[in-house]
């Protein structure tokens, strides 16, 4: 039987947490923060911080808190490190010609950031060696793939909630990223805020916790097969 209270309780504090923190952002007037979205519209970057600090808040009422931490904080701020630092190279390949090189990108950022943390968070979370490893996998590449799909309003905060619900069933951990975007879906939405890096690398984080503390071994595998399949599709459809 599933922790509904728990799972009620992370839902409730990352909402609200998101919520207020991107009501008291709002009121800041930071050009760092802001960006043209597809259309050409202005939009602001504050959904971003908000949902990670949502994310944070609600896996802080969880018995996985120290991956939930782990995972989101690394994703929040490698992310936010690439909105605020970010340049034009796309892809992994772009980003690891430039590290061998001997330039640090911010997508290099990112990959060892994340990569590393995800891993971290998999071994907090899994007691065997192959089953640290493919959790970590499932998280770095959950954080991957939720900002693969982030172009369009709404998209990465409504692929959170979908994927998000049917890991209601398995435990309380998917409720704190559903929460957290939940919280700014109609501002998303709305074309008045997007989340950027920062947000959708901390959403996709906890989903991955949630993903990887709710399935054993073989769902592992699975998913880690699926998250590199989607990875290495979005890779080559990369002009080069």
């Amino acid at each position: 039987m599933t922790d509904v209270t728990g799972g009620v309780r992370a839902f409730g504090v990352a909402g609200a947490v998101a919520r207020a923190a991107y009501a008291g952002l709002r009121t800041r007037r930071d050009e760092r923060f802001t960006r043209k979205n597809y259309a050409g519209r202005t939009v602001d970057l504050y959904s971003g911080p908000a949902v990670a600090l949502g994310a944070l808040a609600g896996s802080a009422t969880l018995r996985t808190r120290a991956a939930g931490l782990v995972a989101v904080g690394a994703g929040a701020l490698c992310g936010a490190y690439d909105d605020v630092r970010g340049d034009h190279r796309r892809g992994f390949r772009d980003h690891l010609t430039a590290l061998r090189s001997g330039e640090v990108t911010s997508g290099a950022v990112k990959l060892i950031g994340i990569g590393g943390a995800g891993l971290v968070a998999g071994a907090l979370l899994k007691e065997r060696p192959v089953d640290k490893v493919l959790a970590g996998v499932v998280v770095a590449g959950t954080a991957h793939l939720v900002n693969l799909v982030d172009l369009r309003p709404g998209r990465a905060t409504g692929l959170v909630l979908a994927l998000g619900a049917p890991g209601l069933l398995r435990g309380p951990e998917a409720a704190v990223p559903m929460g957290a975007a939940a919280a700014v879906l109609a501002d998303d939405l709305g074309e008045r805020t997007m989340i950027g890096d920062s947000g959708a690398h901390a959403l996709g984080a906890a989903l991955g916790v949630a993903v990887a503390g709710g399935n054993g071994r073989t769902g592992l595998a699975v998913h880690a097969a699926a998250l590199l399949a989607a990875a290495a599709w979005a890779e080559s459809r990369i002009p080069r």
